[in-house]
């Protein structure tokens, strides 16, 4: 692979220009579709295999145009002080209000009046308006949404409180701010660390070329494949992350070389020969943990993860081909007009000898005390992972908005209105249509829920026109999401499952809450198969690529601690409230559902392009004559600065993102930010070398009948630099030249 890079590199080196027009025709062609392609929507979503999913597609089979997965919304109202929703001038407004959202667009299933629906509080304080949309949130018109948010406009001129929750208002997450933050920091970083604008544009300008291609393609394919809108925000954070990793790598690569006295097309060459096989390498990680999303069953997440799998192959095309042109183009203004004279200097024999960097000071401090160094960064780490024990898993509703916004007023107004679980209905849906009896069934689960702890009122059953299907609503005692009402899910079913034996009807319980539930059960049974398909493939592939079977396993390891220890990060912040105001944590709770196994995907595919960019360089020198000790002192004289940037950047971008309004947002953010600081700067940088330095040359362990067995990949270019060294003509040119080699 090595020599085939190699080859590679200096060939587009050379015809820099026309590879350059081929990736700007690339952008050009990806963005034509974007600019033509019909806006995306919002992803159907669906849990296939829960009896919630279940519970939703037996509703739009039975009861047609109910819009169960319509979006739906609550305006509510609280009269002023003394003054009660039932008094006749509250009356009239409040129907009035009812007629304008019911004639205030198409998109409208259904409004309820609140006097007919027994909607109004016992104490006649509080009521609210049901509305239910043909269509969800995210394809409702802004015609439709503006309609609903003026909607009680002049209910609060009267003096009344109006505040309006549900999914109707959910909107598609604004992007921008955060990456153009994250590209500013990452543009600063990259300066500091190369100390040339030139080198520190060129892997910005390819990474966002790389995203450019990769967001504008699952644009203009976003209808055709029904992709999510939120498909284009992963495949962009993954992207942007990756590009600019990859690119340092080789751009850092091909500054060492041509500090050595390469010439350029040769540097490049090199450059490509040895980082680009860690890019791949390490590519090929992060598709591994982003395909591996499909082990989870979840159709939209499934697609999510093979969108960005395609980001990061574009990223991993893009630092092979297109990085070694634009080095072409940019000449030696890839190092600093220091670095130059410093590097004159060397070839002239005038330079005092170079002290040693940040890099090589840590790494000989680390091998003097390995022992000290890995015992407390493993028990570091250990401590923060601790509440990681007591993770209680959620999806968010509007009880996790911040208390500024009017979801979560409206929320609280009828939580105080109605009781806590009134926010978290149940919908029990009977099926009897195989031996027609959905009434007298529905009648018996009824009357067997409203004994049950944990319930505050059951509604009477409704009938499909049919007369095989009936719904019941059950209001349960607590708040949505808490333990309590996911129990009762579960006793609700129980019971169900006992009058399925007796009638052979079908008991399904579903509604958001019971959705919320399913998700979190599935999403937690799929980490761990998640985790050892993807930390297993890994393993076998840095086994191929450091011929090891040690190093892989500490890798993964660390890898885990550090996953572990981010999310004990993000429970003691937002479940337990830990330094929740330094961060702008207004309302703790369970932690999101996606969040555990989103990190898992996106930090593994990070820590492993860190654990290869880092110790390839250690195997490249071993491989070469070094003794371990000194392979790791090389390793990091050449790859921590470039790794501690990486890290640095984006930390900073997933950082950015703590600043959002939206608590969800923001947890990912802090968790994805924390992570990468743990595995790079505590793993890759603190356990990894203690590690390797405590197990010397047995790091490099391989059983001989493995050795044999496993195909030679030879990331670190050795095959390649000895058929340099053994190629005669030397580096210039001539029969048998290092050029001639490149020509056959």
């Amino acid at each position: 692979m090595a020599t085939f890079l190699y080859k590679l590199g200096r060939l587009a080196f050379r015809r820099r220009r026309l590879v350059a027009l081929v990736w700007v025709a690339l952008l050009a062609l990806a963005g034509v579709g974007a600019a033509t392609a019909s806006a995306p929507t919002s992803s159907s979503f669906s849990i296939p295999g829960t009896e919630a999913q279940k519970a939703f597609d037996l509703l739009e089979q039975r009861f047609p145009g109910a819009s169960a997965d319509g979006a739906t919304a609550r305006v509510v109202f609280k009269a002023p002080a003394n003054e009660k929703m039932t008094d006749a001038a509250h009356k009239a407004e409040v129907r009035e209000i009812v007629g304008e959202l019911s004639d205030g667009s198409d998109q409208v299933a259904s409004v309820t009046d609140p006097y007919n629906a027994k909607a109004v509080s016992q104490d006649g304080s509080t009521a609210y308006i049901q509305v239910s949309y043909k269509v969800n949130s995210m394809e409702m018109t802004e015609k439709t949404r503006t309609t609903l948010e003026e909607a009680g406009a002049d209910a609060r001129a009267q003096g009344m409180t109006v505040e309006i929750g549900g999914d109707a208002l959910q909107v598609t997450p604004e992007t921008g701010s955060t990456e153009i933050i994250g590209v500013a920091v990452a543009a600063v970083v990259l300066v500091i660390t190369f100390g040339s604008l030139v080198a520190a544009g060129l892997p910005l300008l390819t990474a966002l070329i790389g995203v450019g291609v990769g967001v504008s393609t699952i644009t203009a394919l976003a209808t055709v494949l029904d992709l999510g809108s939120t498909t284009s925000t992963l495949a962009m954070m993954i992207g942007l992350a990756v590009g600019i990793d990859y690119a340092l790598f080789i751009v850092s690569r091909y500054r060492a070389e041509l500090a050595e006295g390469r010439e350029r097309e040769e540097a490049a060459g090199r450059a490509v020969g040895t980082a680009g096989s860690a890019v791949v390498f390490a590519g090929l990680t992060v598709v591994i943990a982003l395909v591996g999303l499909a082990v989870v069953n979840i159709p939209m997440l499934s697609k999510m993860g093979f969108a960005a799998a395609g980001t990061v192959v574009i990223a991993v095309l893009i630092a092979l081909t297109l990085i070694p042109a634009g080095l072409g183009f940019v000449g030696k203004r890839v190092h600093g007009r220091k670095d130059r004279r410093a590097i004159e200097s060397r070839k002239a024999g005038e330079g005092a000898e170079e002290k040693p960097n940040m890099g090589t000071r840590w790494a000989r401090f680390v091998l003097r005390r390995p022992i000290a160094v890995l015992v407390t960064a493993v028990v570091g780490l250990g401590v923060i992972a601790v509440p990681a024990s007591s993770l209680e898993m959620g999806l968010p509703d509007d009880g996790s908005q911040p208390t500024s916004t009017t979801q979560r007023k409206a929320y609280d107004l009828l939580s105080d209105g109605f009781g806590p679980g009134f926010n978290g209905p149940l919908m029990l849906v009977i099926d009897g249509k195989a031996n027609n009896n959905a009434k007298e069934t529905a009648t018996e689960v009824a009357d067997k829920v409203k004994k049950m702890d944990g319930v505050v009122a059951v509604t009477p059953s409704t009938l499909n026109k049919a007369g095989d299907t009936a719904t019941i609503t059950v209001i349960p005692k607590d708040r949505p999401s808490s333990v309590e009402t996911e129990d009762l899910v579960h006793s609700i079913r129980d019971t169900g499952d006992g009058i399925e034996a007796e009638r052979g009807a079908d008991v399904l319980v579903s509604g958001a809450t019971a959705m919320n539930a399913d998700f979190s059960q599935k999403m937690n049974d799929a980490l761990i198969p998640y985790l050892a398909l993807v930390v297993g493939l890994a393993f076998l592939l840095l086994m191929l690529v450091f011929r090891s079977v040690l190093v892989p396993l500490k890798a993964a390891l660390g890898f885990l601690l550090s996953v572990v220890a981010a999310l004990g990060a993000v429970v003691a912040v937002f479940q337990w409230g830990w330094l929740g105001s330094l961060l702008g944590v207004e309302q703790t709770g369970p932690v999101m559902s996606m969040m555990p196994i989103f990190m898992v995907g996106v930090v593994f595919g990070l820590a492993m392009d860190y654990e290869v960019f880092l110790v390839t360089r250690m195997r490249e020198a071993f491989v070469h004559g070094e003794r371990s000790g000194e392979a790791i002192v090389t390793g990091f004289r050449h790859g921590a600065r470039v790794v501690t940037a990486a890290a640095v950047i984006m930390i900073a971008v997933f950082a950015g993102f703590i600043g959002s309004s939206e608590s969800m947002i923001k947890m990912i953010g802090f968790g994805l930010a924390i992570a990468v600081f743990f595995d790079a700067f505590v793993v890759r940088m603190a356990i990894v070398p203690a590690v390797l330095a405590l197990l010397g040359n047995k790091a490099w362990w391989l059983p001989r009948w493995l050795d044999r067995a496993l195909p030679n990949v030879d990331v670190e270019g050795e095959a390649l630099h000895k058929q340099l060294a053994d190629t005669p003509g030397g580096p210039d040119g001539g029969p048998g030249s290092e050029r001639e080699l490149v020509r056959t």
